[in-house]
């Protein structure tokens, strides 16, 4: 998530001048075939975590 959220925080910030412009592509629009391919793999990655995780009850 927080590689998905920089991403976006600096584009917007090229977009509307506060930021110096940059090579980061956008997040699953942009051509970049190894970004794209990045972006993809932690997704899959976080996904599987999620599903592996066992709910345990809270312990005192």
């Amino acid at each position: 998530g927080a590689m998905v959220m920089f991403q976006v925080v600096v584009n917007i910030n090229m977009t509307i001048g506060l930021g110096p412009i940059t090579g980061i592509p956008l997040p699953w629009l942009s051509y970049g075939r190894s970004a794209m391919l990045v972006n993809f793999i932690g997704l899959g990655l976080c996904a599987s975590v999620a599903r592996r995780v066992k709910k345990q009850p809270f312990r005192s």
